[in-house]
């Protein structure tokens, strides 16, 4: 199947809830800024661990987003992917009987799914015994019910698929719902990803030497690792033919994507497998590594990863390397969301006219030589082509590609 012969596909909303603002206006603004979304955990008692900073998104009220869902009924993750859906909708402007009437459908992505509910339930069952759980909060725990939550919230009747392949996992969902417009299977799709702020993932990845104290440095010199992260990532999926009769604004087009797992260690990222990854990638756009003007960097702020996803970058690019920068200095690593968000901020960029920044850099890593990672304030830019890296442990690799409609 050629890209002559099929549907050019377009995203024409976006729908951010995160630490940084909710819904597209203050995301964006966030952005722009530099914003840090990083303050003290109050979402568990983080007594006990020497380092107790995350990306929790302050504010929230569902309730004043939702419009069908009741909030008790879902899960917290369940809840953030229905909010991120019904903003990214709305930011679109279509219809809802529209998008009712339609083939439509919810691709979306985590990494612990409802695994805040599990723990509750943990706890219930160590503190009062097994006969004392909640019962209907046990049916909130599969991972499955964040795509069903979008699909209730918004009246769709087409795919609702989760997919669990961790921090690349937002990507996938878009590289998925991508394929469905442009082969005709649906009109629309929301894709994207959420996760929940839990001390399951904040102990896991201290436990693995990654947390960093206070603050996410990625490319830095002196980083020190991760901050855990939270929110909802929603981009809403067209073809341009049908963003074009509705009138709608388009942020930009779906050049394509790239999928591989490379399996070559359970945690440590693979630099050859990356880099193979963003060459299918490429392929699959139709570009070259010339035609990129951007790369929104997995970034974790890990001394591995940031060393291999550049040493994958050098690779693919070779001497003409991009500027790289990661949203997650300010978001913090927000697992299953955090390629939908860094989808957003690309997208955001390319229509505003601006570079997000990697905000907390102090020092250039003599390991990371040439890399540019627009260093704590934004550049205004005019990228035509951008490239959305992500990454998951067992070398789930995605990369998504957007263009500047032409």
């Amino acid at each position: 199947m050629t890209r002559a012969s099929t549907r050019r596909v377009v995203v024409t909303g976006l729908g951010p809830v995160s630490s940084i603002g909710i819904g597209i206006a203050d995301f964006a603004a966030g952005i722009r800024a530099g914003r840090s979304g990083i303050s003290p955990i109050s979402g568990f008692d983080s007594t006990g661990f020497p380092h107790f900073m995350a990306g929790e998104v302050q504010g929230f009220e569902p309730k004043r987003i939702l419009r069908r869902l009741t909030v008790d009924d879902w899960g917290p993750a369940g809840v953030l992917a229905a909010c991120a859906a019904r903003l990214a909708v709305q930011d679109a402007g279509i219809a809802p009987e529209v998008l009712e009437a339609a083939p439509a459908g919810s691709a979306m992505g985590t990494t612990g799914g409802e695994s805040k509910v599990t723990e509750l339930l943990t706890e219930e069952a160590i503190t009062t015994g097994w006969g004392g759980i909640t019962p209907d909060t046990v049916g909130h725990i599969p991972a499955s019910r964040l795509a069903y939550a979008v699909n209730r919230e918004l009246g769709l009747t087409g795919e609702a698929l989760t997919f669990s392949t961790a921090c690349s996992a937002s990507n996938y969902a878009i590289g998925y719902a991508y394929d469905l417009i442009q082969s005709g299977e649906q009109e629309y799709m929301i894709a994207g990803g959420a996760d929940t702020i839990a001390r399951w993932s904040h102990a896991g990845f201290f436990r693995l030497g990654a947390i960093a104290a206070e603050r996410c440095a990625p490319f830095d010199r002196d980083r020190g690792g991760i901050i855990t992260g939270e929110g909802g990532a929603a981009l809403f999926l067209e073809s341009l033919d049908s963003a074009r009769a509705r009138g709608a604004r388009i942020y930009g087009e779906v050049l394509g994507y790239g999928l591989n797992c490379d399996a070559n260690h359970m945690v440590a990222p693979h630099p050859p497998g990356i880099a193979e990854c963003m060459r299918r990638a490429h392929r699959n756009a139709g570009i070259s590594p010339a035609d990129v003007d951007y790369i929104c960097a997995h970034g974790t702020g890990t001394p591995a990863n940031d060393v291999a996803e550049w040493q994958a970058v050098t690779e693919v690019f070779g001497d003409r390397t991009p500027p790289i920068s990661s949203v997650k200095s300010m978001l913090g690593h927000t697992m299953g969301a955090a390629s939908g968000f860094g989808a957003m901020a690309a997208l955001v960029g390319m229509t505003e006219g601006f570079l997000p920044p990697t905000v907390n850099h102090a020092n250039p890593d003599p390991l990371l030589e040439g890399l540019d990672p627009v260093p704590n304030r934004a550049r205004p830019a005019e990228p035509r082509i951008v490239q959305n890296n992500g990454f998951a442990f067992g070398g789930n690799n995605a990369i998504t590609i957007f263009g500047r409609l032409t």
